[in-house]
This record gives structure tokens, sequence and C-alpha cells, in this order.
């Protein structure tokens, strides 16, 4: 075709859209309700904000006073986040839309 949409170019809010993955109202409303899934979730296991923001602190505290041995939590709070992150990112690559 001569004047095929792909040839012309992208306006603002096609780059925005494509860069958040839909339109910005839907976008929100996916992260306000995944947010509160996990949050649910989390609070379940025990969880709480300031349960979480208090282990971020001790990390760096522990970091700072355990010098070389804090090593061992970091690498402890690594492996906790990669058997969640890890699978949801392969996934995500597995089942995702086929990119160009």
């Amino acid at each position: 075709m001569a004047h095929d949409v792909r040839d012309l170019p992208a306006g603002r809010s096609d780059g925005l859209n494509r860069f958040l993955g839909g339109s910005p109202l839907a976008v929100a409303f996916r992260l306000i309700m995944l947010s509160i899934l996990v949050g649910v979730v989390l609070a379940a296991i025990g969880f709480d904000p300031w349960n979480i923001l208090i282990s971020i602190r001790l990390l760096f505290q522990r970091l700072w006073d355990l010098g070389f041995d804090a090593v061992n939590w970091l690498w402890r709070y690594f492996l906790l986040g990669a058997v969640i992150v890890i699978p949801i990112w392969l996934l995500s690559r597995l089942f995702g839309s086929p990119r160009r």
C-alpha cells in the first residue's frame, strides 16, 4: 500500500502508548490492581510496608557494619528476589507479544 499506517511517523500519543504498553489510564489501572493484589499476598505472609523499609535499612546497616561478610546477606536477598523475578521475566518473554 502506498500510505500504510506503519510508514507514517508516530504521533506523541502513539510513542507513549507503545512505551507504556497501552493507554496511560489503562496501564495505571492495571498497575494499581496488580499492586493491590501483590500487597494482599505480602500482607498474608506477614510483610507490611514498614517491615520492608526496616529490612532495607538493616541491609545497608549490615553492609556498612560487617563489610565483606555482608555479601552473604546481599546474596540471600538476591536469591530471594530472583526466585520471583526471574520466572516472571521468563514467562513474560515466552508469552509476550513478538518483537521486531
